[in-house]
């Protein structure tokens, strides 16, 4: 089994070697490299080349959101976690726009920062439902908001399954596609939404209704 190589990014050494504590003993796991604010871990990001980023937002030099687009810059397909104290989605929102594909709090249980690591590297998203709502909230009503006539069938069904958190793996097991036409549709709704990664098109599915946070059966924002 390939282990899932990870970069830590806090300015904290406590925080790191707690992070290192939990997740050396996971046996699919791996820590590649660690920095201590955003320039270096875009500088061992592209070394690297980790599977999951695991990204704290106030840092010295560059924060965690500025670092997440350069990151993303270089390589589009690598998957950043947020892991920060911070709960104010005004501080949060611009890491989800750079790109990132997830959150855990600093005071979250460690088997949920496992689980959003696995989530991620699966390809999906990680948000938790009170905070979905706090940043639908402060993103507000936006006109320009694009239209749902351009997607297809096939392509509204895998948009409310991205917006559960699913990856490609999953949406495909689900409907018996390959996950590269999964891939594919995924792309194509982005593009025809103008949205730039799958957690904004997970925000904009929960906007538009596709899914409710209210019901558990339909979401599984954890």
């Amino acid at each position: 089994m390939t282990p899932i190589r990870l970069l830590l990014v806090d300015d904290h050494p406590l925080v790191r070697e707690g992070l290192r504590a939990v997740l050396d003993v996971e046996p699919d796991m791996q820590i590649v490299a660690e920095a201590s604010n955003g320039r270096e871990a875009v500088q061992l990001a592209q070394q690297h080349h980790p599977d999951v980023i695991i990204m704290d937002i106030l840092m010295p030099s560059q924060d965690g959101a500025a670092a997440t687009a350069d990151i993303l810059r270089h390589n589009p397909d690598a998957r950043v976690l947020i892991l920060s104290s911070l709960m104010d989605p005004e501080r949060i929102l611009p890491a989800v726009q750079a790109g990132a594909l997830g959150y855990v709090a600093k005071n979250t249980p460690p088997d949920n920062l496992i689980t959003a690591i696995r989530i991620l590297h699966q390809g999906g998203v990680h948000l938790p439902a009170a905070l979905a709502r706090r940043l639908l909230r402060a993103n507000g009503a936006n006109p320009t908001t694009p239209s749902l006539d351009d997607l297809t069938g096939r392509e509204l069904e895998i948009l409310k399954l991205v917006a559960q958190g699913l990856g490609n793996e999953a949406i495909a097991a689900q409907l018996v596609i390959s996950s590269r036409t999964a891939g594919v549709h995924v792309s194509h709704i982005l593009d025809k939404l103008g949205l730039e990664n799958r957690t904004q098109a997970a925000l904009y599915a929960l906007r538009r209704g596709l899914v409710s946070l209210d019901d558990s059966s339909e979401i599984n924002f954890f």
